[in-house]
């Protein structure tokens, strides 16, 4: 039986840097890509990080009831969408799988895959670390948007309170104040459920 491993965690809590390490130490376990409608950021590349549409192609997938969770934010640059679409990359019978997203995001996945096929890998930092990391992030951007740094700062503490944190079912937590122990943490928690 295969399950995601959904790793979920503020803005700037390091979750994708962790996803992009895990995903190089295990090859073995497949990625679900999800969908977005707001731009390439530097760096990212389209089909690796997201898969970038607009919103013709997000109309046409729920058109035909594809689309398994969608969630969209009124950033300061204009609404944003994110979604995970059931478009033939997931195969529980045959694999394991690797996602990254939010809570809203794993919840939904675990409401329509079942709460045994989802493991959530919850990734915590501390608040003030957080937000230099995201400043020293948005800073190497050609045109830094603060704005929506600070809105999606703000809204985290909302989106991941701890009330919605229990009512997701969200227990263990992996503290990333050091990203190699963070790592083998996480690694180990995943090889206890594949044993």
């Amino acid at each position: 039986m295969g399950r995601i491993f959904y790793i979920m965690g503020k803005s700037s809590s390091g979750k994708d840097t962790i996803y992009k390490r895990l995903s190089e130490r295990r090859p073995d376990m497949k990625r679900i890509i999800p969908y977005t409608t707001r731009p390439v950021r530097e760096g990212e590349t389209d089909g690796v990080e997201y898969f970038f549409v607009d919103q013709k192609r997000l109309n046409d997938l729920m058109d035909e009831g594809r689309v398994i969770e969608v969630r969209s934010y009124d950033t300061k640059c204009g609404i944003w969408t994110y979604f995970t679409a059931d478009d033939g990359q997931i195969n529980l019978d045959r694999h394991d799988y690797l996602v990254i997203g939010t809570l809203v995001s794993y919840r939904a996945l675990r409401d329509y895959f079942g709460s045994d096929k989802l493991v959530p890998i919850y990734i915590e930092v501390e608040d003030g670390l957080r937000l230099y990391r995201a400043l020293q992030r948005e800073r190497k951007e050609k045109a830094p948007k603060y704005a929506e740094m600070c809105r999606r700062f703000l809204a985290d503490s909302e989106d991941f309170s701890e009330d919605n944190l229990r009512k997701a079912g969200i227990e263990r937590r992996f503290e990333n104040l050091d990203l190699d122990a963070c790592l083998e943490e996480i690694n180990r928690y995943i090889e206890d459920f594949r044993v």
